[in-house]
C-alpha cells in the first residue's frame, strides 16, 4: 500500500509540473476588481500557445498591486479546465 501511495503521489508532481509553466511577458491591462491580468507573451509550449495577447486569471489578486501596465514579468500558468490562471508571477530581472 504505501508503494502505491507513494507512485500516485510522484504520478500527481510529474502531472502537475506537466502543465505549469515558466513563460516572459508584458503587463498590458490589470484588472484588480476581476482578479485578472493581460499579458503579452511569448510561445508557451507545454500550453501548445504562440505568442499572444491574451487575459489570465490570478491565483492571487494581491500580486495585482505590485505590477503595473507596461511591466515586463516573468510567470507560470497552467490550464484548468479551459480556465487559464497564472500560478506565479515576478517582475522581470
Amino acid at each position: 500500500m504505501k508503494r502505491i501511495i507513494t507512485t500516485f503521489l510522484a504520478t500527481l508532481l510529474v502531472a502537475g509540473a506537466a502543465w505549469a509553466t515558466d513563460a516572459d511577458g508584458e503587463v498590458r491591462r490589470i484588472d484588480k476588481s476581476q482578479a485578472k491580468i493581460t499579458l503579452k507573451h511569448g510561445e508557451i509550449k507545454s500550453l501548445d500557445m504562440p505568442p499572444m495577447t491574451m487575459v489570465f486569471r490570478v491565483k492571487d489578486p494581491k500580486w495585482l498591486d505590485r505590477l503595473a501596465v507596461g511591466d515586463k514579468v516573468r510567470f507560470k500558468a497552467v490550464n484548468d479546465a479551459g480556465t487559464f490562471t497564472v500560478t506565479e508571477i515576478e517582475a522581470a530581472k
